[in-house]
């Protein structure tokens, strides 16, 4: 099969595109012939080695945890599924070797959900990671009724799917990004305000009582910002800076769920929120692809397709 991998830890220019064996399934997995895989920054992360001491690599390792496809093949005991299945995942395994920037996956059913209807491949490959991320770190926070979410970087995959499922919950969501991006948050039910020089001063403008709940989806202190935006007893969660725990919150780390990725799918046929395609790359090019995602102002999600 075609497919993207790494022999050794280092950056894009390390990626090499050929010829690989197909994987091979376990019993409680499929085989998906991939028509799409999502591109997100803890692939180049965890290809430059931040993530070694953590995830063991076997290499050679092709990157990637999102992705889109058909069902072809069925492991031993897997019920659930049926060859001919269009599905979605955050096919993350314990170890770095059998990614999705290639032809075929081996994806174990605990990390799958049936791709919604409504979206493309391309789209349904966008939602795995981020958007179990998001549901995931609202979880956390309780986000509902009554609420005033702050989201920094509102704009990107995770941010943008945050803002449409806190409003979901019933939340208000005041969010943080560049000023390019602000009809585009207010396009989602976001009050935007611009990061940087001032922040505090500007949310507590929208939110004179302070906000009720952070999220925090870039790091880089961030969150140090909490203590002057939040009201009394409000809840923070980070998923990029171990500070949040001094401050009283938690460090999310995303974890595969077919249950709620299954929901996620549930919501997204029933246009509780959309997915922006950013651009795709076909998969040959995943390198500029990863090379777009570092430069870290992307709105949407960059696709790759075999």
């Amino acid at each position: 099969m075609k497919a993207v991998s790494y022999r050794a830890y280092g950056g894009p220019e390390v990626l090499e595109y050929g010829e690989l064996p197909e994987p091979v399934i376990g019993p409680d997995a499929v085989l998906i012939q991939v028509k799409a895989a999502g591109v997100n920054p803890v692939d180049w992360k965890a290809q430059a080695g931040y993530l070694d001491g953590m995830i063991p690599a076997v290499f050679p390792v092709v990157p990637g945890w999102d992705v889109s496809g058909v069902v072809v093949r069925l492991g031993a005991d897997v019920p659930g599924f049926q060859v001919g299945d269009e599905v979605m995942g955050y096919a993350r395994e314990d170890f770095l070797s059998r990614g999705t920037y290639a032809e075929y996956v081996a994806a174990p059913v605990r990390t799958l959900a049936r791709k919604p209807r409504r979206l493309s491949f391309e789209q349904a490959a966008g939602i795995p990671l981020a958007g179990l991320t998001a549901y995931q770190a609202l979880r956390a926070v309780d986000a509902g009724e009554g609420d005033t979410v702050l989201v920094h970087a509102a704009a990107g995959g995770v941010g943008s799917m945050a803002v449409q499922l806190a409003r979901h919950f019933g939340a208000r969501v005041i969010g943080t990004a560049g000023e390019r991006n602000h009809d585009y948050l207010r396009s989602l039910g976001a009050e935007p305000v611009v990061y940087g020089d001032g922040l505090a001063e500007r949310v507590r403008a929208l939110a004179p009582e302070g906000v009720t709940a952070v999220l925090d989806l870039v790091g880089g202190g961030t969150i140090r910002t909490s203590p002057d935006v939040t009201a009394a007893g409000a809840r923070l969660v980070s998923i990029a800076d171990p500070e949040v725990a001094r401050l009283g919150g938690r460090l999310l780390w995303v974890r595969p769920d077919a249950a709620q990725l299954s929901t996620l799918a549930e919501l997204a046929d029933l246009g509780v929120f959309d997915v922006e395609v950013a651009e795709v790359f076909p998969l040959e090019r995943a390198a500029d692809a990863q090379r777009r995602s570092a430069e870290g102002h992307t709105r949407g999600k960059l696709i790759l397709k075999p």
